[in-house]
């Protein structure tokens, strides 16, 4: 028998019933039903993890960087509609949220050396070649107020190192802020000066500096054909040390 009326699903078609042919079993043509419940369950998308979207995430970011990354484009990746994200983010800054905690708890963090220089120089370096793993964190940490809870790590034992050298709490944190911001633009704008001298193509940078007069502009007019490869070169290093010897020095806020 087909179903009654009041045991179809709201908007379910039904089709007209079959006239069995002479002699043929029950079931040679009815799907049991076990069978009909298994194949509307077929049909029902997989539930998206937890897991599964933090990591589409960071494929979408660590491909095409922060702008490219939307709810819309998230659930393309994975295969499902938007509204199956919000099941487990809010929005987009919730989703960014999630993705820095996530990457801040894998995170090894370094021995520290009981000097307070070193102790900054290493806090320091490990600070930039975590974020330089994934330069789209600098942008949304440089855009708004999100960051992950374990990468405080950082921000407390430069400051502490700070204060141990002598500094106020106060200059520990202005040290502090020279050293972020330093590590922060280091990794964007060389970032980018890579990009740049990996491209074949010239630039308009390239070809201003080929041609500067060397009358009224000596050093960058004999610097101009190796301009581009100097900008792309690793000197976080060194500029740090640098940056926190002025920073350390005496007079320097010190207690």
């Amino acid at each position: 028998m087909s179903p009654s009326s009041s045991q179809r699903e709201p908007g379910e078609r039904t089709a007209p019933a079959r006239r069995k042919p002479a002699g043929a079993k029950a079931d040679d043509h009815e799907p049991s039903a076990d069978r009909a419940s298994s194949e509307r369950r077929t049909g029902r998308p997989a539930r998206i993890s937890r897991a599964e979207i933090v990591a589409a995430a960071h494929a979408v970011l660590d491909a095409e960087g922060v702008e490219k990354l939307t709810m819309r484009r998230l659930a393309t990746e994975l295969g499902c509609t938007p509204m199956a994200l919000y099941h487990h983010v809010r929005d987009k800054e919730d989703l960014l949220r999630v993705l820095l905690n996530d990457y801040a708890d894998q995170v090894a963090l370094p021995d520290l050396p009981a000097d307070p220089k070193q102790r900054i120089l290493v806090a320091a370096t490990a600070m930039h070649d975590v974020l330089a793993a994934r330069p789209w964190i600098v942008e949304v940490l440089t855009e708004g107020d999100l960051f992950g809870l374990s990468a405080l790590w950082f921000s407390e034992n430069i400051i502490d190192a700070a204060v141990a050298a002598g500094l106020t709490l106060d200059r520990a944190a202005h040290a502090y802020r020279a050293i972020w911001h330093y590590t922060a633009g280091e990794i964007l704008i060389r970032g980018n000066a890579v990009r740049r001298a990996a491209d074949e193509r010239p630039t308009y940078r390239d070809e201003v500096f080929a041609d500067l007069d060397p009358e009224t502009l000596p050093r960058l007019a004999e610097l101009g054909p190796r301009w581009a490869a100097l900008s792309a070169a690793d000197t976080y290093a060194e500029g740090l040390r640098a940056l926190v010897d002025g920073l350390l020095a005496p007079g320097s806020g010190r207690r």
